[in-house]
C-alpha cells in the first residue's frame, strides 16, 4: 500500500467548532483523486475573520474577509498520474526515499464567513465548508475561476469531489460536530 498524502490540519479560529480531521479526509480525498504524488503536503487551517481579512488585504489587495485563500509553495506544477519518463523511484529501489516531500501550500478556511455565506444561500454550514475546502485544494492543484471555462470545470469537478465525499461519508456513518 502507497504512503498516504500528508494533510495537515489545524483549528486557529474559536467562532465556530470544527471537525479538523473529517476536513482534512476531504483534502485527501481531494488530492488522491487528482492523483498528487504521495510524498505531497499541504496544510489546511481553519482561521478567524481578522486572520484571514489581513492576509486578503496584504497578498490578494483584497478589502475585507473572504472565505477561502489558497497559498501554493512549490513553484513546480504537480505532475499528476504516473510519469515513467521522468525517473522516480521503481521497482528494486531502496525502501527509503531521500527526496524532500512536494510542498503544495497553504488552505485556509474562515469558518465565520462560511457561516453567514451559508445561511445567506441557504445551505447547511457543513456543505459551505465542504466546498471552501475542495475549492482551496483545487486551487493549489493549479484550477482557476478567473476565465468562464476554467469556472465551469473547477465547479464540475468540486460538484464530482463533493458527491464522492458525502457517498464515502453515508458508507461509513455520521460525521462529528461541524
Amino acid at each position: 500500500m502507497g504512503t498516504a498524502i500528508q494533510v495537515f490540519g489545524a483549528d486557529e479560529q474559536d467562532a465556530t467548532a470544527i471537525d479538523v480531521l473529517r476536513w482534512v479526509k476531504l483534502a485527501q480525498l481531494v488530492l488522491d483523486d487528482e492523483r498528487v504524488p504521495p510524498d505531497a503536503e499541504l496544510s489546511l487551517i481553519f482561521v478567524s475573520e481578522e486572520t484571514i481579512t489581513d492576509l486578503n488585504e496584504h497578498f490578494l489587495e483584497g478589502v475585507g474577509p473572504t472565505d477561502v485563500l489558497a497559498f501554493p509553495l512549490d513553484d513546480e506544477p504537480l505532475p499528476r498520474g504516473r510519469q515513467p519518463d521522468e525517473g522516480g523511484r521503481g521497482p528494486g529501489t531502496p525502501a527509503e526515499d531521500d527526496d524532500p516531500p512536494t510542498i503544495l501550500g497553504d488552505v485556509l478556511v474562515c469558518p465565520a464567513v462560511a457561516r453567514r455565506q451559508a445561511a445567506s444561500l441557504g445551505r447547511a454550514l457543513d456543505d459551505e465548508l465542504a466546498l471552501l475546502v475542495v475549492h482551496g485544494v483545487l486551487h493549489l492543484l493549479e484550477y482557476d475561476h478567473a476565465e468562464p471555462d476554467d469556472a465551469v470545470r473547477m465547479q464540475q469537478r468540486e460538484a464530482q469531489l463533493l458527491a464522492r465525499f458525502h457517498a464515502e461519508e453515508q458508507a461509513s456513518g455520521p460525521p462529528g460536530p461541524a
